[in-house]
């Protein structure tokens, strides 16, 4: 897989933003490839935290202005209202979860501290489903403002590329380097997995707020 990649784009350090830039791939695949590729830890985090932290931005400003978008055009309206209701249960489930833990410290629910906290926890564990793609949607969804969504998010995408870095160091600590190429093929088909499991999530969600 390292290799295939490699030779496709040319250039280890190019393909490492680029992979990070997709969607469910993002940081942890660019990261995998990177140390993969014989990229050190710092080059790796570095190139893969610049190439999945920049897609926040474009997703923050357009996202509900191509949704809006979507929904005046009849072929795309029942698409833009599934996947607004989708996005509108992962933000209500994110802020639930801190909710359950904080209401009793006295936090508002409409708390803006706990909409971040809950932004940054989704975005630092560095899950198939999580990261600054769902993130940014869901902060965007909570209602957050530009200046408050974009700290939990690079914050969380941050401790995210520490994570992963500190496993492929573990990895090629007790292994050699082809282990990583093979994590990367699996991190693909789970990347696929959870990909059938989102669209089926979106086309059968009844959700239309």
């Amino acid at each position: 897989m390292t290799e295939f990649i490699s030779n496709l784009v040319g250039n280890n350090q190019l393909a490492t933003v680029i992979m990070s830039i997709f969607p469910l791939v993002e940081l942890k695949g660019g990261i995998v490839f990177a140390r993969s590729a014989g990229l050190d830890f710092f080059i790796s985090l570095i190139l893969a935290y610049i190439g999945s932290t920049i897609v926040f931005f474009p997703i923050y400003f357009l996202l509900n202005p191509i949704l809006n978008l979507m929904k005046k055009i009849k072929w795309f309206n029942k698409l833009a209202v599934k996947v607004e209701g989708y996005f509108n249960d992962k933000a209500e489930k994110t802020l639930e979860s801190q909710t359950s833990k904080n209401i009793e410290k006295g936090k508002s629910k409409n708390s803006i501290l706990l909409k971040q906290l809950g932004v940054f926890i989704f975005v630092a564990i560095p899950l198939p489903m999580t990261g600054v793609w769902t993130g940014t949607a869901i902060s965007v969804f909570l209602n957050l403002k530009f200046k408050h969504a974009i700290l939990p998010i690079v914050l969380g995408n941050f401790i995210a590329g520490l994570l992963i870095s500190l496993l492929c160091v573990i990895c090629l600590a007790f292994w050699s380097i082809e282990v990583l190429d093979y994590i990367l093929y699996g991190l693909f088909v789970l990347v696929i997995i959870f990909l059938i499991i989102t669209i089926i999530k979106v086309a059968t969600n009844k959700s239309s707020k």
